[in-house]
């Protein structure tokens, strides 16, 4: 199965708490902070409502 690399590229200055929330529930903290997730239809979902403070690339594992 893929997995998917995250990497938070924007601040949550001035984002709604259910962003700052997915964001945290994905596991990322800081800026430029990257995590690996299973590719599966609850984190396409998280990364569907972030996608603008996040980067994604599909990694092979």
């Amino acid at each position: 199965m893929a997995k998917l690399q995250i990497t938070l590229v924007r601040s949550l200055i001035g984002t709604s708490e259910k962003q700052r929330t997915t964001v945290q529930t994905l596991g990322l903290r800081k800026i430029n902070q990257t995590v690996v997730q299973q590719d599966n239809p609850a984190i396409r979902g998280m990364i569907n409502i972030v996608s603008h403070l996040v980067s994604v690339e599909e990694i092979q594992g």
